[in-house]
């Protein structure tokens, strides 16, 4: 299959550190894409931005694909704000 057949989008996602974007991406990478021969993803922080490309043969595997990582964004987001503080200074 030829690279014009692939459908691309690029999400970008601010965080409030790069520390936080570093720790989302993570969190993410360790997930294998379900259907590695019809989806690719790469994952890169910049700054406090996470940024995320996804090729994909066809647009709804586009849409289920972001769709899915949003929800996991969502998800880690949710967790940082909840436990961040105190995970990183625990009580002595």
């Amino acid at each position: 299959m030829s690279d014009s057949e692939w459908h691309t989008i690029t999400v970008r996602i601010p965080f409030a550190s790069p520390k936080h974007a570093s720790i989302a991406m993570q969190a993410i990478a360790v997930d294998p894409e379900l259907q590695p021969h019809a989806v690719k993803r790469t994952l890169s922080v910049q700054d406090e931005v996470l940024i995320a490309t996804f090729e994909t043969l066809t647009v709804r595997l586009a849409r289920l694909t972001v769709n899915a990582f949003l929800e996991n964004v969502d998800l880690i987001v949710r967790t940082i704000q909840q436990f961040g503080e105190s995970a990183e200074n625990p009580p002595r």
